[in-house]
């Protein structure tokens, strides 16, 4: 794996910078002369050409326009907004509440054919019960301090499940065994989703892996973020503070070689209802 998530992100934005400093570059002007044209400091001319400023649209198009390349400024403001993608903040996505969020990535979910997905700390979205998903929503919007619309955004998650589990679509989903163990809700809320997985594993569309705490990962693969692939052209990674967006192939592949190193590790059928069922106890 990658020494951060956000590699991708980076790249395209010293993508970005590299093109704007060959705009003036081929106009023949100075930084100064350039900073000048823009109407702003040289400083900010020379933050911008290494990358360290984010420049806005107006920026892009003050810069096109100082080096006579305004034919290239819808496609320099596309490749910002692009950037700006691969990373975006949850106070941003939840701004307006969490019901949104989920709506608004169904046409993916419905698109997406083979699902992969690496649960390192909470049970995967489409596979989460109303109770569940309830009480990890509501503590996500009380930490955050986002609009508290949990039950709507429940409601839209549930929809979005019955759409893509009923549908077209294969699921491989390893689960850190710690996740069965983090409570999530009373013991009550637990135990349901706990029997909700073993119902799940019967599905003909779902492979379920469970990691034993007990695997020695001793030269195959350590914990990582938890992660969604969505067939092989993206993966989303949950951070804390925001949700990554993995496009670059180099960096799908490593996501990819990890899901399948860590698919190794795990469980699958028998020896993993037996690690849900052990979990189901503990919860009494």
């Amino acid at each position: 794996m990658t020494g951060s998530p956000t590699t991708s992100v980076q790249d395209a934005r010293a993508a970005l910078a590299e093109r704007l400093r060959n705009l003036r570059l081929d106009a023949g002007i100075t930084g100064k002369e350039l900073a000048a044209a823009c109407g702003w400091s040289m400083a900010k001319s020379s933050r911008i050409a290494a990358g360290r400023t984010n420049p806005s649209d107006d920026d892009i198009r003050a810069w096109c326009r100082a080096c006579g390349a305004e034919g290239q400024i819808a496609d320099l403001i596309a490749a910002r907004r692009q950037a700006d993608a691969m990373y975006v903040e949850w106070k941003r996505l939840q701004r307006t509440g969490m019901r949104h969020l989920q709506e608004a990535s169904r046409p993916l979910y419905e698109r997406t054919r083979v699902f992969r997905v690496y649960a390192s700390h909470v049970i995967p979205g489409y596979l989460q019960t109303p109770g569940y998903a309830t009480a990890l929503m509501g503590t996500i919007a009380e930490f955050r301090g986002t609009p508290d619309d949990v039950s709507d955004a429940v409601d839209a998650r549930m929809r979005r499940t019955q759409a893509v589990l009923h549908g077209n679509h294969r699921f491989a989903t390893l689960i850190e065994e710690k996740v069965l163990h983090h409570r999530v809700g009373d013991p009550e809320v637990m135990a349901g989703q706990l029997g909700h997985l073993l119902a799940s594993m019967a599905l003909p569309s779902m492979s379920l892996g469970v990691i034993p705490s007990t695997v020695d990962r001793e030269h195959v693969m350590w914990p990582v973020e938890q992660f969604t692939a969505f067939d092989t052209t993206r993966v989303h990674v949950e951070l804390l503070a925001a949700k990554v967006t993995v496009t670059a192939p180099s960096e799908l592949e490593l996501y990819h070689r990890a899901f399948a190193r860590l698919k190794t590790l795990a469980v699958h059928g028998a020896e993993a209802r037996a690690l849900i069922v052990k979990a189901i106890d503990a919860q009494t």
